[in-house]
């Protein structure tokens, strides 16, 4: 490469690992201290040379495509209570995928949030709560439990002296005392229909 063209590609991949978008010439400029029009046709140059592929405004680098191309596979479960318990069977609606740079790595299911007991955390009924699943769980998080012989729910995982107890982020439901209950996975992202 020639002298500058080395600081452009890792400038551009760690801008795209922070914002997912392409740098612009400017910030480009700003972060290198090569002036705005020599990065453009230094651009052009490693486009030629196939390094990356620049059409004038996206720079798409190896890292780039990749980061964009990993995915992971992601069941939609059901519904998951959020008001009173009920009991609830496991069964596979549809398998996503989802990116690997948007969610992270892990193991994660989806549930149809039911209910309103969380609508004060922003979990209305009908939308969709991405779960990572893990067996542990600190206070404050937003976790899915099985309370034995009453079924799952997804509360707000509480603390009161030495006790541990599900909180439901609406007042007209009484909190859930935490024996005999199995965390399976904390609430990592909400999406929501904004048609419905």
């Amino acid at each position: 490469m020639a002298e500058g063209e080395e600081l452009i590609v890792p400038f551009v991949n760690e801008f795209y690992r922070k914002y997912r978008k392409s740098p612009s010439l400017r910030q480009i400029s700003a972060a290198t201290g090569i002036a705005r029009m020599t990065v453009q046709r230094m651009l052009y140059t490693l486009t030629e040379k196939g390094i990356i592929d620049y059409d004038g405004e996206v720079i798409v680098t190896e890292m780039s495509i990749k980061a964009n191309n990993e995915t992971t596979s992601v069941g939609i479960i059901g519904d998951i209570p959020c008001g009173n318990l009920s009991l609830e069977e496991e069964s596979v609606e549809e398998i996503v995928q989802l990116p690997v740079s948007l969610i992270g790595k892990g193991d994660f299911f989806l549930l149809h949030a039911r209910g309103d007991s969380m609508s004060g955390a922003g979990i209305e009924d009908g939308d969709l709560v991405l779960i990572k699943k893990q067996e542990e769980a600190y206070p404050g998080q937003i976790v899915v439990a099985y309370v034995e012989g009453e079924g799952n729910t997804l509360k707000r995982l509480k603390k009161r002296g030495n006790t541990f107890y599900l909180h439901p982020e609406n007042p007209k439901y009484d909190d859930i005392p935490l024996h005999d209950c199995k965390i399976q996975g904390i609430a990592v992202s909400v999406t929501r229909n904004l048609n419905k």
